[in-house]
Order: structure tokens, then C-alpha cells, then sequence
């Protein structure tokens, strides 16, 4: 059922009217039993927000949905679902048994909106799915929302295909997984050639081949594409793969080993050894995996840990009574709030986009367990069941999970404070007044003036801060191919007249900070406190790009951002580096200071991200056809030239007769294409 979308208008009325007032003590649970009002935000903001949100409770149904809270700027702060979407708002209008979190979020709230679902299940998993969309400051969110890879066995070819696969299963085939890491599904993938002897090549290629491939010479392909193997012989392959990878391994290797003692005795021995070779890549996958449960055919387990005002969550992977990878998050969210509520939230955002398995098993009993487990029976069409084991096999399990959490946030947390002493010391060598938080980094890359590209790279408490990194498609036309300078100066004055016009209040509190107060503020981690504005900007050049950058801050009112530029020793080793500042003599940092080695990583990271970006833009601009400029040929008509004639040159020659007579070409568009090669010699 489509929900509905419920704005409730402010209803006319006394606006000081006391929000108890408004609402029945009936009709008002408390979230917290028994807890005192707590409240660090203004009382005077506080209750100008319990006002607001009371004034809109009068008009809401008794019903389920899914409400968001605004700020006066108009940016969401929360999103939470409810069973009656009038007592849940009502709860908040009292001001009551509330948490310093939510007092702070009740007085920031200037509007609310409301989407009204059939059932209380329609109402989690649209929650779920508007706070990975809407990142609200007050939800706890997922933050590395990166798809998962899975095995694609495929079913639209004569001749299957085994690969790889993120996002939307839209080919027709078998899944499997999800696996933890592209890493762990190519050396699975790797290992499933040499047992099945699996094609992995694209489908225009196996079309066009008129001989085995490399893969066949070393027996990781029986390469059906020269019907080097019957396709009976072949298809029998695929389903022993498949079976193998829905967790029948056992009767696959049963069947191998009686066909391996039948060649031996038949004194086929090499037959025999492409049975025992097949073997040996089955055993590999299965030797790799881990801990491999005997009682657990799917799950996911969740364990979540919390040290520092941090949070971890690690999930562990098992499919087919095998372990598929595990992954640590670390889910942003307030650290007053209690582990299962924050496990809770994860969970329900985690499948936002992909299927439950049949049991996951969790280190914390959570909240409306078994609304949870319905939706999530609901979207995948089977039984979900979800689990927090206190014994026995499952247990194991989930202790396990819990230790590797603990490892992860302690490893994370060291980095932290690692990456923090060498931010001070970066400050420190540059004479800056604060530890800088944000540092950017800016390179360009192009050969020749050609294909020219500017990057931008973040670093930060947490490291790089690669969301934050940003690419440049050098757009003037007045620049000189190879203009480095005039490169640096657009991309500069892009980034920040997009950046002043964004966050220009940003901009005045890093000109207007006190020196002494900066450099009292310890370093905050937390990415919701990561600023916009960069505390330091450095570039890849010398003094000619320093000063052209110093140019286009100064031209948008941005000369309060501390610059310096990097350049490379006469040999181009590293260690050899001269910075730049301005009014400040060029100086270098002795071979050994800590701050010389992170400003080189610094350094290469934006080099890197660059050259990547160039050598992308340069791969596209080559794979260009001239086709692609001819006005009303799309794709599949392009497809449709190529596959008929051959080549481009073969269809700059044809004549329009010929053209026209192209399967899936009409007269217009051979018209057109004859028109462009003709009118353009």
C-alpha cells in the first residue's frame, strides 16, 4: 500500500498555549519510565519547539506512519515511525522524561511532516528507507552504505557466465551472497574457475572468439566459446556450480570423487586428474571460509560494541554453512543512546536494500523484534527469524562477532589519535594558530593541456575523507593547453565561490575564530562537527601556482585560508620537497619529521585520485565514436550501424541506399548519418 503523505497545517490559535494542555494524559506514554525531565537546550527554545510540534499534534490521525522533523533552515533532524502517529508526536509536545538529545532536537524543531502507512510494518521499513536518504543529524545512521558484491551465475546465454555483481539484479540468473568484499568474491570466483571450469569473459567477446583464450590454456575455462566442450558436457558444469554455491558441496563432491576412481580404474589418468584438480579448488574454497558453522545454513550475525563515545558494529556473512566474509561499520549516533537502540536502527537500515537471510542473530535484544522480523518476512516473501542466543552453537557465534567488534574499534580509535598528533603536527610545521581538522589537497592532471582534470582530496581525524573528494572538468576555454597556473586558479575559485555561497557563515567563524580560543578546542572526531571551510589548503606546485592561488581566494573573499604549496626536490624524490607560504621564505622539513611523511602521503593520495581521473576521462574520450554527435542516433540504433557494416569507416563510405536498408535504421536516421559524414568531409 502506497503511503500517504500528511503535512499537518499549524491550526489556528493561541500560539503560547501550553502543549499540556493539548494533550490527554491518557492518550501519553513515556519513553523513559520513572527518568526526570532533562533539558540542556534554552528553556525559552524549548518550549517555543514543544509549542510547534503540540500545535501539530492537534490535526494528526490515530494512525501508523512515519514522521520527519525540520529545522528553521528547513533540513531534517529526525525521522521516526510510529504505531499512532498522535500519541508518538503528543509525547513529544509534553516535554517530558526527555533525554538531553532529544530536548536539544525538540527545540531546533520549527515544522514536522507526516506520511501515514496501513500498517505499522509499511511504517519501519519506510522509516528505514527515508533516513538513509535524508541522513537526519538526530537518527543513528549507517555510514558506509556501499553495496555488497555478489556471484552472478547467469541464465540469459547459451553458455553461462560466472562474475561478479553489485546494485540492482536486473539479469536474469542466480545470486549468490552477499560476500563481505570485492576481495573475497574474485578469490572465490578464482577458485570456482579451476573446479567448474566457468567462463567469466563478456558476452560480446565469448561471441567473437576463434580461438581458446588464455584461460583455457591454463585450465580455468573449458572454453564453449570454440565448442572445445559439448554444451551438454557444459551445462552440466554450470549446475554442479550451482549446486555447489547452494550449499549441495557434498553431493558434488561425491559425484567428482566416483568419476575420479572410475578414470583411475579405467587407467584414464588424465581424466583422473582433472577430477582430483577439481577436488583440490573445492577444498581451497571451503579451507578459506573460516569458521564454518555445522548448524547454521544462512545468517547474518550483528555485534555491536562502544568505547569513546564511538560505536562498532560487525556482521558476519553465512551462506550455505559457509562463512562469506564479515565487515565493521561504525554507525554514527548519539553516545547516550543504549546499544540496542542504535543496533536496532542499523539493522533495519542494513536491509533497506537487499534481502534478510532467514536468521539474524544479534549481540543485544532490540526493540520491536518481531515487527522487524515481519517486515522483513514481508519484503523478502519467506520466514525471517531473528535471534539473541544465549548458548550453544549460535552463541558462539555472536561472542565471536563481538570480539572482532571490540578489535575493530580499538584499531579504529588508535588510528584516530594517531591521525590527530600528525594533524598537530601539520599545524605546528605550518605556524598554523589551531590543529587544523579539514585539509585539502588540490592537484591537476591532463598531458599536453589535453583531457585536463583538477582534484581535490580531504583529510581529517578520521583520515581521508574520500566522500568529501571532488573532481574538476577544467572548463575555460581561454586557458593555454597546459596552463597549470590558470588550471589551479579555476579550479580554486570554483570550489570556493560554490563553497562561500553553501556555508558562508562557515566562512566567517573560520576568519573571526580567536587564535587562543582555537587552539584550546580539543579535536572533535565526530563527522557531524567536520567543518565545511578547510583549516589548510595545500597544493601541488611551486611559487607560480601558489600565487595563482593566492589570486582566486583573495578574488572571492577567501584570503583567510591558509595556503601552501609543495615543490618537488631537483631529482623528484621525496624528502626533497620546498614549501611555500605566503610572506614566508621557502623552507623544507628536516628527512625525519613526522609532519614531512604525512604531507608526502598527502601529497600522493591527491596525485593518485588525479591521475585516476585523467587516465577515466582520457579511456572515455578515446572510446568516443563520431556516431555519438549525430542528432537523433541513440544507443541502439549506434548498435545497430556497427553490428551491419562493421565499422565506422565502413559506414562513413555506405551510401544512403545502404544505409537505409540497415536492419533497425529508418530513412531519417540514415539520412542524418549520411548528412553528418558528408557534411563534415
Amino acid at each position: 500500500m502506497t503511503p500517504k503523505r500528511h503535512i499537518a497545517p499549524e491550526p489556528p490559535g493561541d500560539p503560547s498555549l501550553d502543549a499540556a494542555e493539548i494533550v490527554g494524559e491518557e492518550d501519553f506514554a513515556l519513553d523513559v519510565d520513572g527518568a526526570a525531565p532533562v533539558d540542556d537546550a534554552a528553556p525559552e527554545r524549548l518550549g517555543a519547539g514543544m509549542a510547534v510540534i503540540g500545535r501539530f499534534a492537534r490535526t494528526l490521525p490515530n494512525a501508523p506512519g512515519v514522521y520527519r522533523m525540520f529545522d528553521g533552515k528547513g533540513d531534517v533532524l529526525y525521522v521516526g515511525k510510529a504505531r499512532s502517529l498522535r500519541k508518538r508526536v503528543q509525547q513529544y509536545a509534553l516535554g517530558r522524561a526527555h533525554t538531553n538529545r532529544v530536548a536539544r532536537m525538540i527545540a531546533e524543531t520549527a515544522s514536522m511532516e507526516f506520511l501515514t502507512t496501513q500498517t505499522e510494518t509499511e511504517a519501519l521499513l519506510l522509516e528505514a528507507n527515508l533516513i538513509k536518504q535524508l541522513r537526519p543529524r538526530y537518527n543513528v545512521l549507517l555510514r558506509d552504505d556501499k553495496s555488497f558484491p555478489y556471484i552472478l551465475l547467469t541464465r540469459d546465454h547459451s553458455a553461462p557466465q560466472i562474475l561478479k555483481h553489485r546494485g540492482a539484479r536486473s539479469r536474469k540468473g542466480d545470486y549468490f551472497g552477499p560476500f563481505a568484499s570485492a576481495g573475497a568474491v574474485g578469490r572465490t570466483i578464482d577458485a570456482l574457475q579451476r573446479a567448474f571450469l566457468l567462463r567469466s569473459c563478456s558476452d560480446s567477446v565469448f561471441e567473437n572468439r576463434t580461438r581458446p583464450c588464455l584461460l583455457f590454456q591454463i585450465k580455468r575455462c573449458a572454453g564453449p566459446c570454440v565448442n572445445e566442450i559439448a554444451p551438454q558436457d557444459y551445462d552440466a558444469l554450470v549446475n554442479e556450480a550451482r549446486d555447489f554455491l547452494a550449499g549441495r558441496s557434498m553431493a558434488v563432491r561425491k559425484r567428482l570423487s566416483e568419476e575420479m576412481q572410475a578414470a583411475a580404474e579405467a587407467l584414464e589418468f588424465e581424466r583422473a586428474a582433472r577430477a582430483r584438480d577439481r577436488l583440490a579448488a573445492m577444498s581451497a574454497i571451503q579451507s578459506n571460509q573460516g569458521i564454518n558453522p555445522q548448524g547454521v545454513d544462512e545468517a547474518d550475525v550483528f555485534a555491536i560494541h562502544q568505547e569513546a563515545g564511538h560505536f562498532c558494529v560487525e556482521v558476519f556473512f553465512f551462506r550455505n554453512a559457509q562463512n562469506w566474509g564479515n565487515r565493521a561499520f561504525s554507525p554514527k549516533a548519539d553516545k547516550s543512546l543504549p546499544l540496542s537502540e542504535v543496533l536496532g536502527s542499523f539493522v533495519t537500515q542494513f536491509y533497506d536494500d537487499k534481502p534478510a537471510p532467514k536468521l539474524i542473530l544479534l549481540s543485544h535484544e532490540i526493540e520491536d523484534r518481531d515487527l522487524v522480523a515481519e517486515a522483513f518476512s514481508q519484503r523478502t516473501g519467506r520466514k525471517v527469524e531473528i535471534l539473541t542466543p544465549k548458548r550453544g552453537e549460535k552463541r558462539d557465534l555472536v561472542a565471536h562477532a563481538e570480539k572482532n567488534a571490540r578489535e575493530a574499534l580499538s584499531r579504529k580509535l588508535a588510528d584516530a589519535a594517531s591521525q590527530e598528533k600528525l594533524l598537530a603536527t601539520l599545524g605546528a610545521a605550518f605556524g598554523l594558530s589551531r590543529t587544523p581538522r579539514r585539509v585539502e589537497v588540490y592537484d591537476n592532471s591532463h598531458i599536453m593541456g589535453t583531457n585536463a582534470v583538477g582534484a581535490m582530496i580531504v583529510a581529517g581525524a578520521q583520515g581521508f575523507a574520500k566522500t568529501h573528494y571532488r573532481t574538476f572538468n577544467v572548463k575555460s576555454t581561454e586557458l593555454t593547453p597546459g596552463d597549470d597556473f590558470g588550471m589551479m586558479r579555476e579550479m580554486l575559485q570554483r570550489r570556493f565561490s560554490r563553497l562561500a555561497k553553501e556555508h558562508p557563515s562557515s566562512a566567517n567563524d573560520a576568519e573571526a575564530a580567536a587564535p587562543d580560543e582555537s587552539a584550546k578546542e580539543p579535536l572533535d572526531t565526530d563527522e557531524t562537527a567536520f567543518p565545511a571551510w578547510p583549516d589548510l589548503v595545500i597544493i601541488d606546485g611551486g611559487k607560480g601556482q601558489l600565487e595563482a592561488a593566492r589570486e582566486a581566494l583573495a578574488a572571492i573573499g577567501a584570503a583567510h585560508v591558509p595556503l601552501v604549496a609543495i615543490a618537488k626536490g631537483p631529482d623528484r624524490n621525496a624528502g626533497q620537497e620546498t614549501f611555500f607560504q605566503p610572506e614566508r621564505a621557502p623552507f623544507k622539513l628536516p628527512p625525519r619529521d613526522p609532519a614531512l611523511y604525512f604531507i608526502q602521503r598527502l601529497r600522493d593520495e591527491a596525485h593518485r585520485f588525479a591521475i585516476g581521473t585523467h587516465r577515466a576521462k582520457r579511456s572515455r574520450e578515446i572510446a568516443k565514436s563520431p556516431l555519438d554527435e549525430i542528432q537523433g542516433v541513440g544507443p541502439r540504433r549506434k548498435r545497430a550501424l556497427l553490428l551491419h557494416f562493421g565499422t565506422v569507416k565502413a559506414i562513413r563510405s555506405a551510401s544512403l541506399d545502404d544505409l537505409a536498408h540497415a536492419p533497425g535504421v529508418n530513412e531519417a536516421t540514415a539520412k542524418a548519418v549520411y548528412q553528418f559524414f558528408h557534411d563534415n568531409g
